[in-house]
């Protein structure tokens, strides 16, 4: 379904640079493809829906807009209530899929976040959808470029989000990077004031218990009262590695094809890989991690995952080496090394 007069009647409070990069976005895409768009009713993706529910009908790309109930907040139910709301505003469908988090030692945070996309991947699916648009803007990339410093993810981590990434045979873009998310604000303001819907609150944005929510309640005024540019400088920082990162992959690239890669890119000859200089060796995870849509592990994880494939049986015999990572495991199986989902894996 394609949005039309429902949108095109807000044009009013839409901004106009906002209007522009989600252009941008769909003048990548092939004429006509279906948009899916992550909508949590948050001040953010509704403004993002907004926009391009306004840019879909001169664009003429058919857009779904796909909610995730995670069941964690009372105000859930009326979370999902708001998404809808907002959808017919805008002429658009809108999914809803309910899902469980199960935590396992991964965090609320990451398990929240693997619960989502795989919400996202099966809704996808369901509306025929392989191009979905999510609402990260500068604000938020600043903050992954911190954390993840942080975390000692290395100088290719702080790369970040990328303005668009695959995973789960999706392909996600986030339009908004540059943006700074006050200009988000300032149409949401308008939006509400024109129509009189509300975008929802979280209160886990602002719980100090989680690491993103720490840096924004703890950290950001801090950073804002003594480096008030500190978010366009990290972001910088982010597009400078995602250039490094870029001429990595191309040389990681031509590398991977010498360790007999399986056809879908989920294990590796042992043997081949232990032959590599040990600098390559670390590459050479990180790539394969990043192909099959994981992140980087920190700085120390990584280092003794490397000592454990070092040092297995060459044909991959000792089947204690299981790595647990973003609910996949890594194992080592007949001289290969295999990224399994873990739920697979506990079932053989």
């Amino acid at each position: 379904m394609m949005a039309d007069g429902a949108a095109s009647v807000w044009r009013h409070v839409c901004d106009d640079g906002l209007l522009a990069d989600v252009r941008q976005t769909l003048a990548g895409l092939p004429a006509a493809t279906p948009i899916g768009l992550a909508l949590s009713a948050g001040a953010d993706s509704a403004m993002l829906a907004l926009h391009l529910a306004v840019q879909a009908a001169p664009s003429g790309h058919p857009i779904h807009f796909f909610h995730v109930h995670h069941g964690l907040q009372a105000a859930a139910d009326g979370w999902l209530a708001q998404a809808h709301g907002l959808a017919r505003l805008l002429g658009v469908p809108c999914h809803s899929r309910w899902v469980r988090v199960a935590i396992q030692g991964t965090g609320m945070e990451a398990a929240a976040r693997a619960a989502r996309y795989a919400a996202l991947a099966g809704l996808a699916a369901q509306a025929g959808v392989t191009h979905v648009l999510l609402a990260h803007h500068q604000d938020d990339q600043a903050e992954t470029v911190l954390l993840r410093a942080l975390r000692g993810t290395g100088p290719l981590g702080l790369a970040a989000m990328a303005p668009a990434m695959r995973r789960d045979g999706l392909v996600y873009h986030r339009p908004w990077l540059a943006q700074p998310r006050a200009r988000i604000l300032q149409a949401a303001a308008r939006f509400a004031a024109a129509s009189g819907w509300q975008p929802v609150q979280d209160p886990s944005n602002a719980d100090p218990r989680y690491k993103r929510a720490a840096v924004r309640t703890q950290l950001r005024p801090v950073l804002d009262a003594h480096w008030p540019a500190w978010r366009q400088t990290l972001s910088r920082h982010a597009r400078q590695a995602q250039a490094l990162a870029s001429w990595v992959q191309d040389m990681a690239a031509a590398q991977w094809q010498t360790l007999d890669p399986a056809g879908d890119g989920a294990s590796f000859s042992l043997a081949a890989w232990r032959a590599l200089p040990a600098t390559h060796q670390v590459q050479m995870l990180r790539f394969w991690l990043q192909r099959q849509g994981l992140r980087m592990p920190t700085e120390a994880r990584l280092s003794a995952w490397l000592k454990q494939l070092r040092e297995v049986h060459a044909l991959g015999h000792d089947r204690q080496v299981c790595l647990r990572h973003e609910q996949h495991l890594i194992v080592v199986r007949k001289g290969r090394v295999a990224l399994l989902p873990e739920t697979s894996a506990k079932a053989s």
